[in-house]
């Protein structure tokens, strides 16, 4: 359900047909109410009138007029006719009408629903008491003062009720907006700056080899060795480029109220191929060791969450562990969940105080994606030199959240 001022901009056409409609009903009823309300003296059938036309022009949406002014004025009129009646000598049976009731309900449904947190609790409260007291004015109320009651605690109720679910929506959204962000800046850290560390690590080792370390003269790097490391260059700059590309595709393509997903779920191939990429001139030796027959028994999130962590281990060992020659990656079961290490013999791993701290968001998003499948990491120097990360993930469906 819309309120009426977003119906309005919606549909401009409907919006001011809309609003007389709201207005000729209410005061029609108005009428009506005047009619029965004859044989009362003047000055108390002026009240009872006026209150009932200032209630129902207050109820009919006003974009230029706010609704917490218009509750406002509709409360005092009603509550001072009522006081004025109920003080009065020449009180009559049926001293209230309905318009002036229907009016202040509305009132109560929109400010309780829609209105800012200090207007419903400011005047929620006056506006259901007026409802309530609207029967009182008659000199003989009988059952209409439990039947009034009754309607505006329901009318109350449900426009908590409405409130409450408007709030929850809002909540939500906002949740899904912000784990939206975060996938992105995963998937930002992930695998752009995967490539760009290799091209700059990369881009170092090729002005490195150019120059002689003793008195600066070109080193003798034979053309192939040169087009080689170039091409390496060219091709992480190019997956660089297109990862960027397919985020901003999704980012454009993406719908407000769906989950965004960045790119497919990555198997132990890809996690092979990745390791494959990763040698070469600069780059320590890699090996890779997949207990048999845990391939088959990893579920497509449990194998995207090794790629992922297994991709920021190795760019930390770009970035914080150039002097490092090994790194051993293994995965295997211990129980029922999957082991994942990942050891390099960088001997200034430990000297590194950003590495210990996280360097950024890598160790900080590899640990949110083992938390994220029920899992945890553990990271750390290694006593004789070197670090390790070790990813403990569960392979029972039930403890994993999806990625």
């Amino acid at each position: 359900m819309k309120r009426l001022s977003d119906w309005g901009a919606d549909h401009p056409s409907w919006s001011t047909a809309q609003k007389c409609a709201v207005a000729a009903f209410l005061l029609s009823l108005t009428v009506v109410d005047d009619v029965l309300l004859e044989r009362l003296p003047p000055l108390q059938n002026a009240f009872a009138v006026g209150s009932a036309v200032v209630a129902s022009l207050c109820a009919v949406p006003l974009e230029s007029v706010s609704r917490t002014l218009r509750a406002s004025v509709a409360v005092v009129a009603s509550w001072t006719t009522t006081l004025f009646l109920l003080a009065s000598d020449d009180a009559a049976a049926g001293a209230w009408g309905v318009g002036e009731l229907v009016a202040l309900l509305l009132l109560l449904v929109g400010t309780v629903w829609r209105g800012s947190d200090q207007a419903a609790a400011i005047l929620g409260p006056p506006l259901a008491v007026a409802c309530i007291a609207i029967p009182a004015r008659d000199s003989d109320p009988h059952e209409w003062t439990l039947a009034i009651t009754l309607i505006t605690v329901i009318v109350a109720a449900f426009s908590l009720l409405l409130r409450t679910q408007s709030e929850q929506r809002v909540r939500d959204l906002d949740a899904l907006r912000a784990a939206e962000r975060r996938e992105l800046a995963r998937e930002l850290h992930d695998v752009v700056a995967h490539h760009v560390t290799g091209i700059v690590v990369q881009t170092k080792a090729a002005r490195f080899a150019a120059q002689d370390p003793e008195d600066g003269a070109p080193n003798a790097q034979s053309p192939q060795e040169t087009a080689a490391l170039l091409e390496r260059i060219e091709r992480e700059a190019t997956e660089a480029l297109g990862a960027m590309r397919r985020l901003v595709a999704v980012m454009r393509r993406a719908d407000p109220g769906r989950p965004v997903t960045t790119a497919p779920v990555a198997s132990l191939a890809d996690t092979r191929k990745l390791v494959a990429d990763f040698t070469g001139d600069g780059c320590p030796d890699i090996s890779l060791y997949i207990e048999p027959g845990v391939e088959d028994r990893l579920p497509p999130d449990v194998t995207a969450g090794v790629h992922r962590i297994v991709r920021e281990a190795l760019t930390n060992v770009r970035k914080h562990a150039a002097d490092a020659r090994h790194v051993r990656i293994t995965l295997t079961t211990v129980d029922s969940d999957l082991e994942l290490k990942i050891v390099d013999d960088g001997r200034n791993a430990a000297a590194l105080p950003e590495r210990a701290k996280g360097g950024g968001f890598g160790i900080e998003g590899m640990r949110e994606r083992a938390a994220a499948m029920g899992g945890s990491l553990r990271t750390g120097p290694l006593p004789g030199g070197g670090w390790q990360n070790v990813a403990v993930l569960p392979l029972r469906p039930a403890t994993r959240s999806a990625l």
